[in-house]
């Protein structure tokens, strides 16, 4: 199989959330999953709450819900979905 291209959103709950313990979480929960080349990203959203945005790459035949089920059970986190999910092609 071919290899997919996930984008994640992740909420905290609160502006005052530690996100560097959600990304060390996130991190960890994406490689347990076969989850690679994963880049933490943070992005400014809107009234001082600031997202966590997760890229990485998968094997496409594997499910993608795993991840957003597993991320929204981090301390902290309001929510996880995903914003991009695409074929890497090369």
């Amino acid at each position: 199989m071919g290899t997919a291209l996930l984008k994640i959103k992740i909420m905290p709950e609160s502006p005052t959330t530690d996100l560097d313990q959600i990304e060390s979480q996130a991190s960890k929960i994406i490689e347990e999953n076969q989850g690679k080349n994963t880049k933490l990203e943070k992005e400014p959203i809107a009234f001082g709450l600031t997202a966590v945005i997760a890229t990485f790459s998968i094997d496409e035949s594997l499910p993608t819900d795993v991840f957003e089920q597993k991320l929204k059970e981090i301390s902290n986190v309001s929510s996880a979905e995903i914003i991009d999910f695409r074929r890497a092609l090369g």
